[in-house]
């Protein structure tokens, strides 16, 4: 014999609410699209096929902002994301704050990009140092690093990979 019982009596009783004086909130992650840009294209095969789409997203900011493009299986970039505004010189950001929108996306590569307001596309060490991190968080969540992109004055512009040694997955090291 089944027996059928109420809402009423599935309640945690009385006693349960006193012994569980915390109440855990049960959260919800949405991607959500903020707005969208036209663009020529939408398939990445060289260096140059980004730059456009981030100096058209970018603008000309006087301050250094860090932006990732996420990418599907083919290439296509299915998302733009401001990770990082920072100052004149310099902008922060961790594997975290670079990934996170990359996750959501459910996105299989991301390039990376920030300006210099210097106008000098020159890599700094940091740049490289904030490169090669990017690169092993991203193989531990399965995500690749295609290219970091340093946007300088006009149409100048340097592709980390393009510079080389850019390295193979197998060579990356956490320090």
């Amino acid at each position: 014999m089944v027996t059928i019982r109420s809402q009423a009596a599935i309640k945690a009783p009385a006693t349960l609410k006193s012994r569980c004086p915390y109440s855990i909130p049960i959260i919800r992650v949405r991607l959500v699209k903020d707005s969208s840009q036209k663009s020529p294209t939408n398939t990445v095969h060289t260096p140059a096929d980004i730059v456009g789409i981030f100096r058209t997203y970018l603008g000309n900011p006087d301050r250094e902002h860090l932006i990732v493009a996420l990418l599907n299986t083919r290439n296509n970039v299915v998302g733009l994301h401001t990770v990082s505004i920072g100052t004149i010189n310099s902008s922060l950001a961790v594997g975290r704050e670079i990934f996170k929108a990359a996750i959501l996306a459910n996105s299989a590569a991301i390039i990376l990009c920030h300006n210099h307001c210097s106008g000098d596309p020159t890599p700094s060490p940091e740049d490289i140092v904030r490169t090669r991190e990017s690169m092993a968080v991203g193989q531990l969540l399965g995500i690749d690093v295609l290219d970091h992109i340093i946007l300088g004055e006009g149409q100048s512009y340097t592709s980390l990979k393009e510079k080389g040694p850019w390295p193979s997955p197998g060579t990356l090291q956490f320090r």
